[in-house]
């Protein structure tokens, strides 16, 4: 089959008018820049300074790589089967980012001993959250900021997201971030613990005591921002996130079937059990693989992600919390488990 150009020179060839339209990318360049325009005066109605959005709106250029991006993302369909988290776990939970935690857990000991005693987020878990979000800070992105944000708003199916993450990051400038440090990832998150700039505004904390949360190059502010994130998101100091159990083959699932439906992420929360104390599941005949039972009032609920004969966990409160950071039970489970074997 010919190519367009070829056809086109045919029809001029033959004397037949053609109307050519002008390149994707060009028509999409003069829309941004006319776009920029709204959320400069969105910026401004939102407080952020005259010097910062003339110093970063006109820069700007309409970036197609971080659109094409998230048109790949694969949407889940609602009654699409699960796989199974065994091989997920291997491969998020191996030798080599557990080597990794366990370095960084030891090279920075004396600020996680104190940060957990400030807030009882563990050690561990602010390891293994920075250890699963950047490989302990190797993988960043490059993406700049405000470019992607905009871009992302401009397409407009996620805009009033993108257009207020891109407010936000004009508000990280007024507050003292430099320019140059606004880069990540192309769908917005930066730093070790990839934060989005609306919570880098709310939670980001300063670890190191120099006046700025630093969470591109300062391993302090990465850890202490990452405890800060799951205090407000209600950690419990003194439970564990969860443990692996062995389930009996007679267990009543039935019975302990969730029977609410979650306002978010319902596709995860749908695979947990009903809550039960330690003492109900120890009743049930569960029984712990790697750890003794916490208190008998502890509340928990049983996940099986591999279904029924394969390893299931029971997960406290503190495991929602996980799920604050990202909503997935791969995810979560991952997490935890890292924790523990970078703590072992």
């Amino acid at each position: 089959m010919r190519g367009r150009n070829s056809v086109v020179r045919s029809l001029l060839a033959l004397g037949v008018a053609v109307i050519t339209a002008a390149p994707a990318i060009a028509q999409d360049e003069s829309g941004f820049q006319t776009y920029l325009g709204e959320l400069s005066r969105q910026a401004a109605s939102e407080g952020v300074s005259r010097r910062t959005i003339d110093m970063v709106v006109p820069t700007l250029t309409y970036n197609a790589r971080v659109v094409q991006l998230d048109r790949q993302q694969p949407e889940t369909a609602p009654n699409a089967p699960i796989s199974n988290f065994e091989p997920y776990r291997r491969a998020h939970v191996d030798a080599a980012r557990i080597g990794q935690g366990r370095a960084a857990y030891q090279r920075e000991r004396s600020r996680l001993q104190r940060i957990e005693a400030e807030t009882g987020v563990p050690e561990s878990i602010m390891v293994a959250i920075w250890g699963h979000e950047t490989n302990y800070g190797r993988v960043m992105g490059g993406f700049d900021l405000p470019r992607a944000l905009a871009s992302l708003a401009y397409e407009g199916r996620r805009r009033d997201l993108f257009a207020s993450e891109f407010i936000a990051t004009l508000k990280m400038v007024d507050r003292g971030v430099p320019r140059e440090k606004l880069v990540g990832s192309w769908a917005g998150a930066f730093g070790g613990p990839q934060f989005l700039p609306s919570v880098y505004l709310r939670l980001a904390r300063d670890g190191d005591g120099d006046g700025m949360a630093d969470i591109w190059t300062s391993e302090a502010d990465t850890l202490a921002s990452i405890a800060n994130y799951f205090v407000n998101a209600g950690w419990r100091p003194g439970q564990p996130w969860g443990f692996a159990v062995s389930v009996p083959a007679n267990l009543d699932r039935g019975a302990i079937a969730n029977k609410s439906v979650a306002p978010r992420c319902p596709r995860v929360f749908d695979r947990h059990s009903r809550w039960k104390t330690m003492a109900e599941w120890r009743a049930l005949g569960i029984v712990p693989q790697t750890r003794a039972w916490p208190a008998d009032n502890v509340q928990a609920t049983l996940l099986e992600p591999d279904g029924p004969g394969k390893t299931g966990y029971l997960l406290t409160g503190n495991y929602r919390v996980i799920l604050d950071y990202n909503c997935s039970n791969f995810y979560a489970l991952s997490v935890g488990l890292l924790a523990d074997e970078v703590e072992r």
